[in-house]
């Protein structure tokens, strides 16, 4: 790989986990400690959902649980339209939100293993405007009022900060402050990636880059550079570099054909107003968070990561690149502070483009997984893990913006739940 990535004694004991889940070739294979799942301890996942559904609470899912190559459970649950009382059905097709930038993100990295990127690579580089970013800082203006001022970034943005949001580049949607303010105001529009990308290149940076995660528009800007790099268009090269080899027919920015739409898992009306819509379709392909995707799409991507960058014979990036995305480059001594905005959460670091499990953290007892897990998720409760010390991976498909942040810790409990170690 070529590129920036220094790795220390820990982060090699981190990777670790995944060379006894998989052998250097990538192949599966049952990890050494594995846990056993017991199906009548996982059968409670069916209660919770079905209860969910009953409840009002949310308007249907699915659930999808592999290991050791082999299908341990898989259900659906309610409907996938509450006008229509569509049911629920295993080719429902589902908004991805955030969970799109670790798929920007794999692909970015299949980029930097073909030497075509590096990480060190200035975003100025790509997009020449990046050069001149500044940082705002609050002070306090005429009457006692903040004012915004503008100083020097201390070095250029990279590669590397885009996929560790460690850039300076956030979103508008969450905090507090005028530099959020500012975002929030050029975050809706029919725009393309380009235009998009010198929309937030006149934009100032929340914070001096590589001093705190961030979460942002760092990934839909990595979008905009694999277009210049590829000279395609961010889904035409995510559909020819890595959908259609994977067999995902369903991946995509947005749906236009009326079967493709009418299999589409609508919220309940209280949510419909959560980010953006594939349905209405505009120009804006965005890497950070706006891929639609099926079960058994995402499955073919969760099951390649699970075996360390490889499906059924093709390898998608080295297992040297593999490792630098599945470490964590985050932690004590990188520099780089958390917020209460760190949505990684306690126990995990970040990688390029993901969460990954570096300790138990501080909770008592401690929160369920395993060290080297990793996992995303989106703002619909699109959810999943890939857990090489068990050898297996889960996914939960929903689109339930309000509950997600209560569904996807208790599906994570009962899945752990029932590992018989």
């Amino acid at each position: 790989m070529r590129g920036r990535s220094t790795f220390s004694c820990r982060d090699a004991a981190l990777f670790a986990a995944w060379l006894m889940a998989c052998a250097c070739s990538g192949s599966l294979h049952a990890a050494p400690n594995a846990a056993a799942f017991d199906l009548e301890k996982l059968s409670r996942i069916d209660d919770f959902f079905n209860n969910e559904v009953a409840g009002g609470k949310i308007p249907g899912a699915m659930v999808l649980i592999k290991q050791h190559g082999q299908q341990i459970y898989f259900k659906t649950f309610g409907v996938s339209d509450t006008d229509t009382g569509r049911p629920m059905t295993a080719d429902t097709i589902f908004p991805l939100h955030s969970m799109t930038k670790v798929l920007t993100s794999f692909c970015v990295m299949m980029l930097v293993d073909q030497g075509r990127l590096k990480l060190d690579d200035p975003v100025s580089k790509t997009i020449p405007s990046f050069a001149r970013m500044k940082v705002g800082v609050e002070k306090k203006g005429a009457r006692g009022r903040p004012a915004l001022a503008l100083v020097p970034a201390r070095r250029q943005l990279t590669i590397e900060d885009l996929l560790l949001h460690t850039s300076g580049i956030t979103y508008g949607f969450y905090g507090k402050g005028l530099v959020k303010a500012a975002y929030a105001d050029v975050e809706f529009g029919d725009f393309d990636n380009a235009q998009f990308a010198e929309r937030i290149a006149m934009l100032p940076l929340a914070e001096q880059p590589r001093t705190l995660w961030d979460y942002g528009h760092s990934t839909d800007i990595l979008g905009r550079v694999i277009e210049i790099v590829s000279g395609q268009s961010l889904y035409q090269f995510e559909k020819t570099a890595l959908f259609d080899s994977l067999g995902m027919t369903t991946t995509k920015y947005f749906l236009t054909d009326p079967a493709e739409r009418a299999r589409f898992a609508k919220p309940l009306p209280r949510d419909r107003k959560v980010e953006r819509n594939p349905l209405d379709v505009t120009r804006w392909q965005s890497g950070g968070g706006g891929l639609v995707t099926t079960m058994d799409d995402f499955a073919r991507f969760t099951a390649m990561l699970l075996s360390g960058g490889e499906l059924d014979g093709k390898r998608y990036i080295s297992l040297e690149t593999f490792k630098a995305m599945t470490t964590d480059h985050i932690g004590p001594g990188s520099g780089v502070k958390r917020d209460f905005f760190y949505f990684p959460g306690d126990g995990f670091g970040f990688g390029y483009g993901f969460g990954i499990r570096t300790d138990p953290g501080k909770a008592v007892p401690p929160p369920p997984g395993s060290i080297g897990e990793i996992k995303w998720d989106g703002a619909g409760g699109t959810y999943f893990v890939v857990d090489p010390a068990n050898d297996m991976f889960f996914i939960l498909l929903e689109n339930s913006p309000s509950e997600r942040t209560r569904i996807q810790p208790a599906l994570k409990q009962i899945i752990y739940d029932a590992l018989q170690k």
